[in-house]
This record gives structure tokens, sequence and C-alpha cells, in this order.
């Protein structure tokens, strides 16, 4: 197993398989010694840790962001790209954290245990080329947003038994629009935030229970109906199903909105 954790604080970073064995392969358009960078690989028994920080020596207070967020990067930033390639032959541990910028992650056809997402102010897609799902079954698909957005098209590949969403100011989009073959648990804290769901029309039975206050906006499709006080069950839904999608979402003061896709 290798733990992975992978700190990137601006630019464009792309991750997905590479077509060599190698745990990690990392290029970018930079000059070797043009940016701050820190790596560490040490053997915990057999899990293979890596620590790898990329332009950490300028990390961001929580006023520059908000900046970037409001008036862009500047064309210097921009050009900054990094590319990690992993290996299908080894199950990871992915913890990625980024400040500002882009990223791009790519995990058909890799086997990945637990995934932890931050971003500060950067705007992420997580996806399945190519409809190939996950090596492995993922225990824990853990997301936290602070100012920037998330997109995760087919997390149904991902096979995550548990999904949790930390949503503050920023932007979150779950794409369940493939039939789901296991059953799994979302949960969900959204402050001033938005939060968009898409399910499949049909084929998925979906739970949900929302504690919610009279500063939010929830949305949910017609499909649904009350089960008893703020819990609703879609048409799909049975208590016996071994497919269901189980979510439990608190909402302050931002947005919640279910909607089906054909």
């Amino acid at each position: 197993v290798v733990d992975l954790n992978l700190k990137v604080n601006n630019g464009r970073c792309y991750i997905k398989e590479g077509e060599s064995n190698e745990l990690l392969n990392v290029y970018s358009d930079q000059d070797y010694d043009s940016y701050a960078h820190s790596f560490e690989k040490n053997m915990i028994g057999e899990t293979c840790e890596i620590n790898l920080a990329l332009e950490d020596a300028k990390s961001e207070s929580l006023s520059q962001s908000i900046s970037y967020r409001m008036f862009g990067r500047s064309e210097e930033e921009k050009d900054k790209t990094w590319k990690v390639y992993l290996t299908e032959s080894k199950a990871y541990n992915l913890n990625l954290d980024y400040g500002v910028g882009e990223a791009h992650i790519d995990l058909g056809g890799l086997a990945i245990n637990k995934l932890k997402i931050h971003t500060g102010s950067a705007d992420v897609n997580i996806g399945y080329s190519e409809d190939q799902s996950n090596l492995a079954e993922m225990d824990t698909f853990y997301v936290k947003v602070d100012l920037g957005s998330v997109n995760v098209e087919k997390l149904n590949h991902s096979k995550a038994k548990h999904v949790v969403a930390d949503i503050g100011f920023g932007n979150l989009m779950l794409d369940f629009t493939d039939r789901t073959e296991i059953s799994s648990t979302i949960k969900g804290s959204v402050g001033a935030g938005n939060l968009m769901i898409f399910l499949p029309k049909e084929g998925t039975p979906v739970k949900v229970k929302i504690k919610d206050s009279w500063l939010c906006k929830v949305k949910l499709s017609n499909s649904f109906t009350r089960l008893s006080g703020n819990t609703y069950v879609n048409e799909e839904y049975s208590e016996d199903a071994d497919n269901i999608l189980n979510f439990d979402l608190d909402v302050s003061m931002g947005s919640i909105v279910f909607k089906e896709r054909n």
C-alpha cells in the first residue's frame, strides 16, 4: 500500500494512471530549481509513505485566496503545470491538498483504498475515464471545500462505502448517475456553500435525511416522498435493497439540490 500525501499550492495539477510500474512519476514545465518543493519517502512496515509538496514556500493566506477567487491568477501562475502519474499495480491512500489553481484527477484504472481531498480556492475535477471502476473497494471518499469548487463525476465507480463532504463557502457536485452496485453512506455538512447531487433516473434506491434551517435552501426531485419527519425516499427505495444510497445531510446557510439525469 502507498500512502501518498500531495500538496500543490498553485498552478494546474493532473493525476492519472501512468504506463510504468513506478509508484510515483512527476513531470512539470518548471525548471527543477525554479520552484520550492520537498519530498520524503519512508517504509513503515508494508506501507510506503510518500510526502510531496510543490510550491510549499508560497502558502497562501485566507485573504490572498479570496483575492485569487475574485481577481483570478497571474499568467505566471496559470502556466505552472504538474503531471502526476500513479501505477495500477499498487493500492493507494491518497491525501491531496490544493491551494489555488485547478486540478484534474482521473482515477480510472487505479486501486484507491482511501481518498481525501482538500481545496482552499482551487477548482478540482475528479472522474473515471472510460468508465473504469476502482480496482479496489474504497473505504472512505472525503472532500473538504473551503472557497473553491469540486466536481466528482461517476462517483459510483469509486466503490466507496462512505462518502464524507464538508463544504464551507465553496461548491461541490456529486454525480451518482451510473447505477450503484453497493450500498453507500453519504454524510454532508454545508455551511454557506452549495451541494448539488445528481442521481440516476432509475435503478438506485435512495434515502435522504436532512437537517436544515430557515436560512438555507433544500430542493428534492419529484421522485421523493416523505418517509417520516425530515427523511425522504425515492420510488426505487426498499429497506432490503443491497445498493442503497443513504444520505445524512446538514445545512445551515447554503443550499442542497437533488436532480435526476436520464
